[in-house]
């Protein structure tokens, strides 16, 4: 069974950091972008950094220069670097991935992980 599972998230500071990691198991052949999107009640689901297989990352300008996305492409594993934190930072943060497995290219989520940032 092909999963994502986020782990990291917690209650910090205003100011604070966290790092949150997306690990993904299964029969998995190729990925190719791993990304990072944060809910919170009543919003949509928004981006927070996207970073490809190859090529440059991008990032939503609210966590421009605060945020960091990386990944170990050996272990199927992304990373969100979160520093600086803000109170509107507080979300549900959701991993995504574009997977190649035995049922073709498809889209993958995790079930998320809560962020909190106290002011």
């Amino acid at each position: 069974q092909v999963q994502l599972v986020e782990s990291g998230g917690g209650l910090v500071q205003a100011g604070g950091s966290l790092r949150l990691s997306c690990a993904a198991s299964g029969s998995i052949f190729r990925i190719n972008s791993m990304g990072w999107y944060r809910q919170t009640p009543g919003k949509q689901r928004e981006l927070v950094a996207d970073i490809p297989s190859g090529g440059s990352t991008t990032y939503a300008d609210s966590v421009k220069g605060r945020f960091t996305i990386s990944r170990d492409n050996a272990k199927n594993t992304a990373y969100l670097q979160m520093n600086s934190l803000k109170p509107e930072d507080t979300a549900v943060y959701y991993c995504n991935a574009n997977m190649l497995t035995g049922t073709g290219w498809r889209s993958y989520w995790g079930e998320g992980t809560l962020v909190t940032v106290s002011s």
